[in-house]
């Protein structure tokens, strides 16, 4: 991890999907560069909650499934935290299948967590951030959305709706100066990736030419880099750390 001075010193993060995986390693190094950070998932992490001093960080329990629920949710955070200042849609899930055996309700939970919920934080989020002339919103987004992956067809069109979206929201919002951007992560070592075979893995692997899986912390930088002054002049763009996977 590279050495920050609290780049994000007196800004507030709302982070979905922040209990494991990526949302978490964005938690963390956010909190560690001075934010005030509200993570939002099923489950909170106890060590979440102990790294961070004096009150940075708060959790909200969520079934991100479930969009009905999701705009009260959205609209407490903002009077809660009095507007968020950076806003990250990580939450995500798979339902791996071939199309023709994938069930339509595996096809829809998936693109309700992945790309409906995310409307609905950027949304209400964004509207504050306009409203006050400042943010910005990163969209966690997948090279599998760039290039689509067999049995996937779920996950791919959820992350390329992603895409589509941040570019959109992008020439909506920047006026008003608040940028969207996405990243689209290759192969990290998450919890999706860990229940893959080992031949799967080193087959993957054969495809990046930097020769090791990505770690969430190599996620996280790209988000604190979006999320800070540093991107200050970078909106639409969709960011992939995939070690060369696709270059």
């Amino acid at each position: 991890m590279l050495e920050h001075k609290q780049v994000l010193s007196g800004k507030k993060a709302l982070v979905t999907g922040a209990s494991r995986g990526i949302g978490k390693a964005i938690s963390v190094l956010f909190l560690a560069e001075g934010a005030e950070v509200w993570g939002i998932g099923r489950r909170e992490p106890e060590d979440l909650a102990e790294r961070a001093s004096g009150g940075k960080f708060h959790w909200i329990s969520a079934d991100l499934s479930l969009p009905k629920t999701l705009e009260d949710i959205a609209e407490a955070s903002v009077s809660d935290s009095g507007g968020f200042d950076i806003l990250v849609n990580n939450a995500g899930i798979t339902k791996d299948n071939l199309s023709f055996r994938m069930k339509l309700e595996d096809f829809q939970k998936v693109l309700d967590v992945n790309l409906t919920a995310s409307f609905i934080f950027a949304k209400i989020i964004g509207r504050d951030m306009i409203h006050r002339r400042t943010g910005s919103i990163i969209n966690m987004s997948s090279v599998v959305g760039v290039h689509g992956n067999g049995g996937q067809a779920n996950y791919a069109a959820s992350k390329a709706g992603l895409i589509g979206m941040t570019k959109s929201l992008a020439r909506e919002s920047a006026s008003r100066n608040v940028r969207v951007n996405a990243i689209a992560p290759g192969i990290v070592e998450t919890g999706m990736t860990d229940i893959l075979p080992g031949e799967v893995k080193e087959k993957l692997l054969e495809q990046v030419p930097l020769k090791r899986m990505g770690k969430p912390e190599d996620i996280a930088e790209t988000a604190l880099f979006l999320a800070s002054d540093a991107s200050a002049y970078i909106t639409g763009q969709v960011l992939a750390v995939d070690g060369g996977m696709f270059m």
